[in-house]
């Protein structure tokens, strides 16, 4: 009732980490039987669309950063948009920042903040060319920080997959199901969303783990090889 755009695998992955020890064709089953399985399907994509750019080897996060706009409408009908950031190694969002008007200069900002937060920048950022992006002032910041923004080809959005597979989850499971009374309680609602998303919900892309449980068992293996070496 609470989580109804999760599909039946990562359902099945949250009972047994509650301690339900049933197999996966049970739940399988009472999922079809309670009519959960009313997930729409995603557009197909054309075949030249799955015949990507080599992907980076990563090897800890905050390397590879990806970003993008999301936009969608309040109540009343006034639109907002949102600035996504994903970390490529781990998939965790390191921020949703929800405004009706977003420029260069408050993307820079946004930048600076996470980068205190998680204590460094990162090597790259992903990007599209959109005019915020292109800006003098996130250039300057890229600059000065030693960054390297990574541009997407013009209409090769599989470019930047990491960040277009957040938003199609980040429609889907939030604002496609919730009601905006005003931005204040938009930025509310996907900062809670954002908490679970790293915090709660597995992901098939890390062993269905969650992105801060992923960031830790990266930490507890990177400690043990460097007290073994």
């Amino acid at each position: 009732m609470t989580r109804v755009r999760y599909g039946f695998w990562r359902i099945y992955v949250l009972l047994r980490r509650e301690g339900w020890m049933v197999n996966h064709k049970r739940v399988y089953r009472l999922y079809k039987l309670e009519g959960l399985n009313l997930r729409a399907k995603r557009p197909r994509r054309s075949r030249a669309g799955a015949h990507r750019l080599d992907r980076p080897q990563l090897s800890g996060p905050h390397q590879l950063w990806s970003m993008d706009f999301v936009a969608d409408q309040l109540f009343d009908g006034r639109r907002f948009r949102a600035l996504t950031v994903v970390d490529n190694f781990s998939r965790s969002c390191l921020s949703i920042h929800a405004d009706q008007s977003i420029k260069g200069t408050d993307v820079t900002g946004i930048m600076e903040r996470i980068s205190r937060r998680v204590g460094q920048v990162p090597e790259r950022i992903q990007v599209d060319n959109g005019s915020e992006f292109i800006s003098k002032a996130l250039d300057q910041w890229a600059y000065d920080n030693g960054v390297t923004l990574d541009f997407s080809r013009p209409g090769k959005p599989t470019d930047n997959p990491y960040i277009e597979s957040f938003n199609g989850s980040f429609r889907d499971e939030c604002l496609n199901l919730h009601w905006f009374l005003s931005l204040e309680d938009a930025r509310q609602k996907i900062e809670v969303w954002r908490t679970e998303y790293n915090g709660f919900r597995p992901h098939s892309s890390l062993g269905d783990l969650t992105p801060n449980e992923y960031i830790e068992q990266h930490r507890i293996t990177s400690d043990s090889l460097l007290m073994t070496g």
